[in-house]
């Protein structure tokens, strides 16, 4: 079977991810990196393994590489995604889709028109259990949804000389906390449920009014060990934490919680999914475990096995039952889904994967919580 040959644009946390993940899948081929600095690519390249390195418009002119990953500071996703559709390649982009709705709904039409294969790197929906409680609930076990609640919570950002490029809106846009973990808490919400966020409420905190940026590069989630004089204060206008209240297309309601000054929560995603038969309850700490609530019979715990999940779900499962599976694998199941669509050389009328309509939706919520913390009002989507 013929490779389909990748480029990964971008080598922070996230594009290694991307490699790793891909390199556990058959016939793909990472044969590029691509940095703005040529001699940061050719070094990272080589530590990873790659055998070329090239600036992002020259890997565009590589006639031979099939699929890029945009796995870049958010503020350059749109003009990547946009120059690599044009160039013929299909497209997995990391979230948030654009910083713009307008450059979000640019990207969509585009993909339509070329009719390549799109994607937003929404891999938390790949967790088995994840996708068993959307199955369940289509299934009719968990009734009419009576509420959600859900938070995310981390502690990476929690001390005020805690710094990265998203704490920066020039790079990742007017939201922090929300248009990075609480998308995917979001985007979660509405896979799981089958409901449509119709109205937001949100208040935002901004903890750290000013944080000590370090003068000399750090990598996200490494270890801080500068002295006092290798940092500059700056001020801080994005938030490390918002609360949303939520209203649903059944006239439910629900809420969010995301934080990323937490201390001891490294990156917990809790959602709790209240109906009418049964209560889902899952956490992404836990990830091979979900627990079933009931009224008038014993509480269930479900260990991830695939002999006893839905069809649907274990079809994301690589392992027997009691052998964990974890969020490197998240990346490698919708790959797997994604370059299905690649082999056949087009977008599928109904994608499995996350979409760049998907992305699309996750930054008009996002937008909408924006200024409903703007407003301090309740804001229809």
């Amino acid at each position: 079977m013929k490779k389909i040959k990748t480029a990964i644009v971008g080598t922070g946390f996230i594009g290694p991810a991307h490699l790793e993940a891909l390199r556990r899948l058959p016939n793909i081929e990472v044969t590029a990196l691509c940095e703005v600095n040529i001699d940061l690519a050719k070094e990272k390249a080589a530590l990873l393994g790659i055998p070329n390195a090239f600036t992002f418009e020259d890997m565009l002119n590589q006639a031979d590489i099939d699929v890029v990953h945009i796995c870049t500071p958010n503020f350059l996703h749109f003009s990547q995604s946009k120059a690599a559709l044009l160039a013929g390649k299909h497209v997995v982009c990391e979230k948030p889709l654009a910083t713009k709705i307008e450059e979000a709904e640019e990207l969509v039409a585009l993909a339509k028109e070329k009719g390549l294969v799109n994607a937003v790197h929404f891999n938390l929906r790949y967790y088995p259990l994840v996708r068993q409680m959307k199955t369940m609930r289509e299934n009719g076990d968990l009734g009419e949804i009576y509420s959600t609640m859900g938070s995310y919570l981390q502690d990476w950002l929690f001390l005020q000389t805690d710094y990265n490029w998203r704490l920066e809106p020039d790079k990742s846009g007017d939201s922090r906390a929300i248009a990075d973990i609480g998308s995917h808490l979001l985007d979660i919400t509405e896979y799981v449920t089958g409901l449509k966020v119709t109205e937001v409420m949100a208040d935002f905190s901004t903890v750290h009014k000013t944080r000590l940026k370090p003068l000399k590069p750090l990598e996200t989630y490494s270890g801080k060990m500068l002295d006092a004089s290798d940092y500059a204060e700056v001020p801080i206008n994005t938030e490390d934490h918002a609360s949303v209240l939520l209203r649903f297309d059944n006239g439910n309601k629900g809420s969010v919680t995301v934080s990323q000054v937490n201390a001891g929560r490294k990156n917990r995603l809790n959602i709790e999914i209240s109906g009418s038969k049964a209560n889902f309850e899952w956490c992404s700490e836990r990830p091979n475990e979900l627990w079933i609530g009931k009224r008038e019979t014993a509480n269930q715990h479900l260990m991830k096995d695939p002999s006893l999940l839905t069809r649907e779900a274990s079809g994301l499962v690589s392992f027997p039952g009691g052998h964990n599976e974890g969020f490197p694998d998240t990346s490698k199941q919708m790959f797997k889904e994604v370059y299905a669509a690649v082999r056949e050389g087009k977008q599928p009328d109904k994608p499995s994967f996350p979409t760049f309509e998907d992305g699309l939706r996750e930054l008009l919520i996002c937008e909408r919580i924006i200024e409903s913390h703007k407003k301090q009002a309740w804001v229809k989507i």
